[in-house]
């Protein structure tokens, strides 16, 4: 589990290097975020089966507004490894908007 856990904070960090975000407090702002979701993830919990029902996921504002988007697969439930998933999406989501365009190699 911390080993998933490592995994996809490594990914939405590495995520967060590409965009304006400046390095050093935005990327410890971020993990603070990311371990107080888990944390709120983790009480939210009530049956310990590492998955949240829209009825548990209440108590997570984060995760009870974008329920039906880190549900990606459509199970009702979503677990912590969808929440990261989504926040990397999200952030990668993001940091595509702010990069600077290639022209087009296609000709009119």
């Amino acid at each position: 589990m911390k080993l998933r856990f490592a995994s996809a904070l490594l990914f939405v960090l590495s995520a967060c290097l590409s965009t304006a975000i400046p390095a050093q407090i935005g990327l410890n702002e971020l993990a603070r975020n990311v371990k107080a979701l888990d944390k709120n993830f983790d009480a939210a919990d009530k049956n310990h089966d590492g998955m949240l029902t829209r009825q548990e996921a209440q108590t997570v504002p984060f995760i009870a507004t974008n329920f039906d988007a880190i549900d990606a697969k459509n199970r009702g439930s979503v677990s912590k490894q969808d929440v990261h998933d989504y926040i990397a999406r999200a952030l990668k989501s993001t940091s595509n908007k702010t990069a600077p365009t290639t022209p087009s190699s296609s000709h009119p």
